[in-house]
């Protein structure tokens, strides 16, 4: 695309990618909200319902979010309750994170909410244009995180 088509309508792949995560943000704050989840801590969360007892720097690095925002995102599920945080035995500097029966308890609930999301934004989908998306959205961030990291991501 040429760059005075860029500036007259936007509509770049980036753009829609912004619009989708700022969607999704507010329906996950609204949806969230009754077990006083915010946003930024839902990931973490669906990440340790898979990963229970990983430690904090593994999340990071699974997630590709920096050591601080992963930091403030546990601390703020550990005070809801929703964690735990214990050292870890072979490397004393780090913590381990477990899920809490508060967070068991709220799982079916929890994973519905995401669900939802998901099946809102493929309404009119078929299953092979999900599958399309999923694999093009997949070698997106596998394109950005070879520039930023010089390697592939393996997530979720």
């Amino acid at each position: 695309m040429e760059t005075e088509d860029l500036e007259s309508n936007c509509r770049t792949i980036g753009h829609y990618i912004s619009i989708l995560y700022r969607l999704g943000s507010s329906y996950y704050s609204k949806e969230f909200a009754k077990f006083n989840i915010g946003s930024g801590q839902f990931a973490f969360l669906a990440y340790l319902f898979r990963n229970n007892g990983v430690n904090q720097e593994c999340i990071s690095n699974d997630l590709i979010m920096d050591k601080g925002t992963t930091a403030r995102a546990l601390k703020k599920l550990e005070d809801e309750g929703y964690i735990k945080r214990e050292v870890d035995l072979e490397d004393k500097r780090a913590y381990r994170v477990f899920i809490t029966k508060k967070a068991i308890e709220i799982k079916e609930d929890f994973f519905g909410v995401l669900r939802e999301w998901s099946e809102i934004i493929v309404s009119d989908f078929t299953e092979e244009e999900k599958e399309i998306a999923l694999k093009l959205f997949r070698r997106m961030v596998n394109n950005q995180n070879k520039v930023l990291k010089g390697d592939t991501w393996h997530g979720e």
